[in-house]
């Protein structure tokens, strides 16, 4: 299905006129028939009212052919079940009355941007004019246009295992427009679940290629070496990949993603408080190490120092004992308590 854009010249507003002038005329020939149905002049004043009546009774038809449509809208009008063309761009146009909008998507409320509300203004509007006495008006020719406007689509949460087996929980917003009318129209049932749809798809495809922290031994870009790509280190790229994988799908629907973002990304609550303990514990551990390195490199450094200088000759049990010493001093958690010896170490 290809789309095609009507050039209808923006002439609503004087086909207004005229159907207005042309309904006043209506009534004028009514009152004019009316007037004029007596015996004398029966041949007159029938055919004038009977031309008039069925212009006031079926003249209502060609309003349906007014449409109005602003910035950044679109209108795809079928006839008779044959798809006829696109109205795209603001104005006051004039079509076929018998044509009819099409969007199956009008009423379909996600947790997204420019949705409507699934008519439920439209029911308390209905009630409060039956409530009061009034004919019910039907609205729902009112949601048949198609928005072109940027907007964004947000996910709710879902529980992916990474590639390591581990349960996280991740969101993403995605950024989305319509670009083919005809597309999102007549190829998919609904545009709008159809693009929520592979929006998860696409994100578990992702996540379960990637861990959630950095670890070794594992591809993420199948290139066949080991590397250090994460969700958590690498949001973006992530992201990245998650966006193509979804525009993949959605091409056919007629719709561009344009920007996918990861907006929540958490272990799950079954195995957060164990993580976290293991977090804790890999930083301990890394603290330690580079406290020993350093340590360690101080001792070597005194220990040099004092070879060189040549202020003091120690043999290897007394430097055994300064570098516990020192290493018990500079590794201790606490701040150590001095012991001064008084007499000799042997």
């Amino acid at each position: 299905m290809e789309e095609k854009i009507l050039n209808n010249k923006k002439n609503g507003m004087g086909m207004l006129l005229v159907l207005i002038v042309a309904y006043v005329a209506a009534i004028g020939l009514v009152i004019f028939g009316g007037i004029n149905m007596d015996a004398h002049r029966y041949l007159l004043g029938v055919p004038v009212f009977v031309v008039g009546m069925v212009w006031v009774c079926l003249g209502w038809i060609l309003f349906c052919g007014l449409k109005v449509l602003k910035p950044q809208e679109a209108l795809v009008l079928t006839l008779f079940g044959k798809y006829v063309g696109t109205l795209k761009g603001a104005g006051f146009y004039y079509v076929n009355p018998f044509c009819t909008g099409v969007n199956p998507a009008a009423n379909t409320k996600l947790s997204q941007s420019g949705d409507v509300d699934g008519g439920n203004s439209n029911a308390l509007l209905n009630a409060a004019l039956k409530s009061s006495g009034q004919l019910a008006v039907s609205t729902d020719g009112m949601g048949r246009k198609i928005s072109l406007k940027v907007m964004t689509l947000s996910n709710s949460r879902q529980k992916i295992n990474d590639c390591l087996g581990n349960p996280v929980e991740i969101s993403i917003a995605v950024m989305w427009r319509v670009v083919d009318t005809a597309k999102a129209v007549f190829n998919v049932d609904n545009y709008k679940e159809y693009l929520s749809l592979q929006c998860d798809s696409a994100v578990r495809n992702i996540v379960r290629i990637y861990p959630y922290d950095v670890a070794p031994g594992v591809d993420t870009t199948g290139d066949g070496q080991a590397d250090e790509g994460s969700l958590r280190g690498s949001s973006e790229t992530v992201a990245r990949r998650i966006r193509d994988e979804i525009q993949a799908k959605v091409q056919e629907a007629g719709i561009e993603v344009l920007e996918a973002r990861i907006t929540y990304l958490a272990y799950a609550p079954e195995i957060a408080a164990v993580m976290l303990q293991r977090q804790q514990a890999s930083a301990i551990i890394d603290a330690r190490k580079m406290i020993v390195d350093g340590a360690v490199g101080m001792v070597e450094m005194a220990l040099t120092r004092l070879s060189e200088g040549g202020m003091v000759e120690l043999d290897e049990e007394r430097k055994a004992a300064m570098v516990s010493n020192l290493l018990v001093v500079l590794c201790g958690s606490k701040d150590a308590q001095p012991v001064v010896n008084s007499g000799s170490l042997y």
